[in-house]
């Protein structure tokens, strides 16, 4: 079985316990204004063009088996009507102008990339997190990689989203020993409004791990004007201290280290006023949820 993956991260230490290494899962049903990740999104394969990067050799245009490159006012440009995305334009460039962003690869594939790092994992407690992305839009590739880790003993996270078919969590789950679970915004249309989503499948699905006693810790991005406000606050807190777990809080501060990215992309970055909340309103929204009975911490 193969997926498309678009980054393994070794030596992490903010993806769970111990030292991991990160899985980064090409795909996602989400398109939140501020995702970090923004060429995790599609779920294929695809090839970025860097122009300030470009030397104007002509070798992408001279290499594409399909004629869809051209010199253009911007540089070599791709026609993305023509464009298969074979990457063979990325594979010739000599400045790294043109990059390939997804690889194919089979359950093989990753599990010799995970076993190189499995002396950390045994020292310090960690093991493997898989990421995007959203790693349940390929529940089957994803499935058989936490089988086959489950038989190596290896420590086994899932960062998710929360959107997917209850079907896929119910296959993944004995086998994930700690869900790393977004929550965003409470309010169904507010959350539509900025991930293109309702929330109604996600809360529903927290609701469900929760029901099963699977061990999950929330991660809560907070992003100024958006969900921060005193309504957000009370309505998360109130969900989660309902849930039979009641689990563990993390509060993510917004931060805009991903501006770069969309500029490489071309993709308009929408959340360019928006400034960092500061440490002592991180500690506000802490003590607020903590009034709920939950363990809340910050950064991460």
């Amino acid at each position: 079985m193969t997926g498309v993956i678009f980054d393994i991260k070794r030596y992490s230490i903010h993806d769970g316990p111990g030292i991991r290494t990160t899985i980064f899962l090409k795909g996602c049903p989400l398109s939140c204004w501020w995702c970090h990740n923004p060429e995790s999104q599609s779920a294929f394969s695809e090839v970025i063009y860097r122009p300030d990067r470009c030397i104007g050799c002509g070798a992408c245009e001279a290499v594409c088996p399909v004629g869809a490159i051209a010199l253009t006012q911007r540089g070599y440009v791709a026609d993305p009507d023509r464009c298969t995305g074979c990457g063979e334009c990325a594979r010739v460039c000599p400045a790294e102008a043109r990059e390939m962003i997804g690889r194919v690869v089979n359950v093989e594939d990753i599990l010799k990339e995970i076993e190189k790092d499995v002396l950390f994992f045994d020292e310090s407690g960690g093991g493997v997190t898989f990421s995007g992305g959203e790693p349940l839009s390929q529940p089957g590739f994803l499935g058989e990689i936490l089988k086959a880790c489950r038989e190596r003993d290896i420590h086994t996270v899932v960062d998710t989203c929360g959107f997917a078919p209850r079907e896929a969590f119910e296959k993944i789950e004995p086998f994930v020993r700690l869900f790393l679970f977004d929550l965003k915004i409470m309010d169904p249309e507010i959350h539509r409004n900025f991930t293109s989503v309702s929330n109604e499948l996600i809360l529903s699905n927290l609701q469900w791990l929760s029901d099963q006693g699977a061990k999950v810790i929330i991660r809560i991005p907070v992003i100024p004007g958006v969900n921060d406000n005193e309504e957000n606050m009370e309505a998360t807190g109130k969900f989660l201290a309902g849930l039979p777990s009641r689990p563990e809080v993390n509060l993510l501060p917004y931060h805009a280290s991903a501006r770069e990215k969309y500029r490489r992309f071309g993709i308009p970055y929408r959340m360019a006023d928006i400034s960092p909340s500061s440490g002592e309103r991180m500690k506000e929204l802490s003590d607020r949820l903590a009034q709920f009975g939950l363990a809340v911490s910050t950064g991460g």
